[in-house]
C-alpha cells in the first residue's frame, strides 16, 4: 500500500496537474503515493491510508467543486481521528478576492469535526486578497496551501517546493524517518 493518499477533484485539470506534481516530489523524497480522482475513491480506500492530501478548488463566488460536494456524505460519515492530513486549493484571489481557496476552508471544516490531524498550514504573505474561509483564527495563514494559476503562475513551482519542505519536516516526518532507516 501507498504511504500517501493524494487525492483531488477538478474541472480544468489545474487541480490534478498540482496533484501530479506533488506525487512526483514526495515520491522523489522515496514515499510510494496513491494518486486518485475524487470521483473514484471509496470510502476504504480513504479509511487505509494514514496519510492523506487532499486537493480542491474553489469556483466562482465560493463555489465547492461538484465532485467534492457529492463525496460531502462520505466524508461526515468517517472517522478521521488516526489521519494525517494537508489540504491544498486553487483559487482566484483577483477575481474572486472575496471568496479566495474557500472550498479549502470547507474541505478542513468538515474533516475537523470528524477528528482530523492537520499539517501544511501556509502564509497569507504574498497573497492579494480579501476574505477567506480557509484562513485561521490568527488571519496570517491559510488551512492549507494556497495555489492561484490565475494571477500568480509563476509562484506555483516555488510554493509547491516549500509546501513540500514544511510537510517533509512535520506530517511526512515519520514516513521519511521508515524510508531513510
Amino acid at each position: 500500500m501507498a504511504d500517501i493518499l493524494l487525492v483531488y477533484g477538478t474541472d480544468t485539470n489545474n487541480t490534478e496537474s498540482i496533484a501530479q506534481e506533488l506525487q512526483t516530489r514526495f515520491e522523489q523524497l522515496g514515499l510510494g503515493v496513491e494518486l486518485t480522482n475524487i470521483t473514484d475513491l471509496e470510502p476504504e480506500t480513504l479509511l487505509a491510508h494514514s496519510y492523506c492530501v487532499f486537493g480542491i478548488p474553489t469556483w466562482d463566488f465560493g463555489g465547492i467543486q461538484a465532485d467534492w460536494e457529492a463525496f460531502e456524505p462520505v466524508l461526515r460519515s468517517l472517522d478521521f481521528s488516526q489521519h494525517q492530513i494537508a489540504i491544498f486549493g486553487l483559487g482566484d484571489q483577483f477575481g474572486y478576492g472575496d471568496f479566495f481557496i474557500d472550498a479549502v476552508g470547507w474541505l478542513h471544516e468538515i474533516l475537523a469535526e470528524q477528528g482530523g490531524n492537520f499539517y501544511g498550514y501556509w502564509p497569507t504573505k504574498g497573497y492579494d486578497f480579501n476574505a477567506s474561509r480557509a484562513l485561521l483564527p490568527d488571519g496570517e495563514h491559510f488551512m492549507g496551501l494556497a495555489i492561484d494559476e490565475d494571477q500568480q503562475f509563476e509562484l506555483t513551482e516555488q510554493r509547491l517546493a516549500a509546501w513540500v519542505e514544511l510537510l517533509k519536516t512535520s506530517m511526512l516526518a515519520p514516513l521519511l524517518e521508515k524510508v531513510n532507516a
